[in-house]
């Protein structure tokens, strides 16, 4: 971990507007509220979480920061363009995009549906909120060891469509680095292992019984949401690493790219 990771400096990101997709509970919740504690005004998005993120609002407003609440469906590009105009409506601009959001393991689902979150959701996201990013401004992605080195070394079976697709969104936004440090806005990875608590380990482990343990005994430590999220949150204040990529966690067990 780095010095800024727990926690980030006070007031480092006083004036800053920061967003992160999937921010009603679990990593994008605590990573939200990292950037608030840091000084930030933050955007909370939710797909049907309504008051979980009306609640962390009304919290993190009482560190003295604005919180905005926007529900949006991140594979609806209507929903996407309406919580981007909501957010230059009541703040202008915007210096930090957290694509948190991700799935593909829920139940009833299209069978592209990881795909169309994982990747094309993201890219869209992105593509939508460039006009509110400025010189300066930061996009980081998040995603796991299981997805990064998807090509290298395998992963479950009941988590491989979800981490292709990750994959395949993290390379179709690698894809844009170059255009996007043109206008002078920064992008970097952040891949951690399996995390304790979220709701995709929990969807694993139903699928996969022992599989965490598992992964713990071969890593020595897993982190947990809030471990994690600081890290997260840190990405968004900390040099980019040159290879744009925040490694976070064990990568022993995985064969390098």
């Amino acid at each position: 971990m780095t010095e800024t990771s727990l926690p980030l400096p006070a007031g480092s990101l006083s004036g800053k507007t920061a967003l992160v997709t999937g921010s009603s509970r679990g990593i994008g919740a605590d990573t939200v509220r990292y950037l608030a504690e840091a000084g930030a005004n933050v955007v909370i998005n939710f797909r049907n979480k309504a008051p979980r993120a009306e609640k962390l609002a009304a919290q993190l407003r009482e560190l003295g920061v604005e919180a905005l609440v926007v529900g949006a469906d991140l594979t609806d590009p209507a929903s996407v363009q309406a919580m981007f105009d909501e957010v230059q409506r009541t703040f202008g601009t915007l210096d930090i995009l957290v694509l948190n959001a991700s799935g593909g393991m829920e139940s009833g689902m299209a069978e592209d549906y990881a795909l169309r979150l994982n990747r094309d959701a993201q890219v869209n996201v992105l593509e939508t909120a460039l006009p509110l990013l400025g010189e300066g401004a930061r996009v980081v992605f998040v995603t796991s060891h299981q997805a990064h080195f998807i090509r290298t070394t395998p992963t479950m079976p009941e988590y491989e469509p979800v981490a292709l697709s990750k994959r395949a969104g993290e390379d179709a936004l690698r894809e844009r680095i170059p255009a996007l440090a043109e206008r002078g806005v920064e992008f970097v990875v952040v891949s951690g292992d399996m995390i304790e608590g979220t709701i995709t380990a929990t969807l694993l482990e139903r699928a996969n019984p022992g599989a965490i343990a598992a992964r713990r005994e071969d890593a020595g430590k897993l982190y947990n949401v809030s471990e994690f999220a600081a890290e997260v949150a840190a990405a968004a204040l900390d040099p980019v690493p040159a290879d744009n990529t925040r490694l976070i966690g064990d990568t022993g067990s995985f064969a390098g790219e």
